[in-house]
């Protein structure tokens, strides 16, 4: 059955058009966005949800959705999204963030100019059969520093234009390498440096804990006198009360805002302001950054629910179509090892420790931790998914760690996972042969080769004489087949290690009747998805 997607908010029909060409089954409803009740009574039979800003995803609007797997905004800004929900609810939720980049870097050097020339309220003036030269004094941009917060992919573009346009650009960005500063032609420089040296700034960071009032009133004290402030990034980065009365006062020039702290913004500190431009959050309201988030969100939630492939997902490691088609059978690998270790585990874990050894160590190991976190936690939640695993485990206070080894010993690449609680530690490993399936290669430092299968048993025992009879008589006489048995010892007379694959799972009385025989010191029967 094809994957269902509901679009609830307006997209290009040419958007529309790339899910039917597809494969999907869409529905085009843009009523929907801005009808909570209604989009509340659609969503339950979607796969996908492709989204603008009116649709408003809540935690109550995914509880009603139980087949939904991607939420697609086409856009950056995604705090129309519940993400915490939908991580708990392994749902992904993707974004669009470079098919508008360039539309909002332009919009910041127009506001640039806007507020530098004083153009709104000169064509205002004039509209109004005014002829104000002389009040119009505005300033070059040419030779000026501008002070950019923020030097990632927009404003990375607005640091190469503000140098095409002759200014002087210096850059406060903790992640931005010399490397990349050299070749954005710009300085790195510290918070303090750039306020007080900065003729304009211009904020072009994400809306977080660390960023949230980055020019509070504290900080624009510091500015220079007569700088200008350009924010066409997000509302709440700027203490906007603070800046009203820098403004009043004369200290600040200028300021242009695209966004403010609440929106849709009917009123503000800003507004009625000399020389402050205001416009309603259009830094990406061009015909074709419209129509390019549009195409890319389409494209990006079908590759995912037809092939796998994760793109620009906020909650979720990014996983190309062909790193799916390698990385499915490692993936499975992950997962089963996982849940082989969760179902034998009943204490609160404390840590997962996963090391990848050769071939697999240079894969993406972000989506298998997640694969392998998943299948432990399954085994006391079956709804969880790589999504919202690590969600799970982190709220559990699991601690995870990662290895990558060079290749050691007969196999190309194989995966190793370790599970602490307080009481014990268990581990097992596992490698994906040439015929692209999974195998158990060692259980507890005992080396085993076995393939998985749905039904599954696992025994360990002292090492002696009997066990494989015990095994085959008591399950042969109580009609439950063998499809495969798999033996392992760390030496003779000492552990040893059963697996068998069985074509159903042993009704509980069989399993009673193993222990009974004081020969097992765990029998377990185990489940995997195969």
């Amino acid at each position: 059955m094809a994957p269902k997607v509901l679009v609830s908010d307006k997209l290009s029909e040419t958007a529309v058009q790339i899910f039917r060409d597809r494969g999907i089954d869409v529905t085009f409803d843009p009523s929907l966005g801005k009808d909570k009740d209604a989009l509340l009574a659609a969503i339950k039979d979607y796969d996908g949800l492709a989204i603008r800003s009116a649709t408003k995803v809540t935690e109550k609007l995914l509880e009603a959705a139980p087949n939904l797997k991607v939420v697609g905004r086409a856009g950056i800004g995604t705090d129309n999204v519940d993400k915490q929900a939908a991580s708990k609810r392994g749902v992904i939720v993707m974004n669009t963030p470079y098919g508008n980049m360039i539309t909002t870097a332009e919009h910041a050097i127009a506001m640039m100019f806007a507020v530098a020339r004083q153009i709104p309220e000169a064509n205002a003036s004039t509209h109004a059969g005014k002829w104000e030269k002389s009040r119009f004094m505005g300033v070059e941009l040419t030779g000026k520093t501008l002070g950019v917060i923020g030097a990632g992919n927009i404003g990375g573009i607005v640091c190469q234009k503000a140098v095409g346009l002759g200014m002087k650009v210096i850059a406060y960005d903790p992640f931005l390498s010399e490397e990349r500063a050299t070749d954005l032609h710009v300085r790195k420089v510290g918070l303090e440096e750039l306020l007080t040296k900065s003729d304009v700034i211009t904020l072009h960071v994400p809306l977080t804990d660390q960023t949230k009032n980055i020019l509070s009133a504290e900080n624009l004290a510091k500015t220079k006198k007569g700088v200008r402030i350009v924010n066409c990034a997000r509302g709440g980065l700027v203490d906007e009360d603070a800046l009203a009365e820098l403004l009043k006062s004369g200290h600040v020039a200028g300021a242009a805002f695209d966004v403010f702290a609440v929106e849709p913004a009917t009123e503000s500190p800003l507004f009625n302001l000399p020389n402050v431009v205001v416009t309603p959050h259009l830094g990406a309201s061009t015909t074709e950054a419209q129509e390019n988030v549009a195409l890319q969100i389409a494209e990006q939630m079908s590759d995912y629910l037809l092939t796998g492939a994760v793109t620009n997902a906020l909650n979720m490691p990014s996983v190309t179509a062909e790193e799916a088609k390698i990385m499915g059978p490692w993936v499975k690998l992950a997962d089963n090892l996982g849940a082989f270790v969760g179902q034998m585990t009943d204490e609160p874990i404390e840590a997962i420790d996963i090391v990848y050894n050769g071939s697999v160590a240079e894969m993406n190991l972000e989506a298998l931790n997640c694969a392998a976190i998943a299948g432990v936690m399954k085994a006391t939640n079956p709804d969880v998914n790589m999504v919202s695993a690590p969600v799970l485990a982190r709220e559990r206070g699991v601690e995870i760690s990662t290895t990558r080894q060079d290749k050691t010993g007969v196999f190309d690449g194989y995966i190793k996972l370790i599970v602490k609680t307080a009481q014990r530690e268990r581990s097992i490993a596992g490698t994906v042969f040439s015929d692209g399936k999974p195998r158990f290669i060692q259980i507890k430092g005992i080396n085993i080769d076995a393939e998985v299968g749905s039904h599954m048993l696992y025994t360990t025992n002292h090492d002696e004489p009997g066990i494989i009879g015990t095994l085959g008589l008591t399950l042969g006489q109580n009609g439950v087949n063998i499809a495969n048995f798999t033996l392992g010892r760390s030496d003779r007379g000492k552990d040893a290690i059963a697996l068998l694959y069985l074509d159903e799972q042993p009704p509980v009385a069989v399993l009673d009747k193993l222990r009974a025989t004081g020969l097992f010191q765990n029998v377990a029967p185990l489940h995997f998805d195969v």
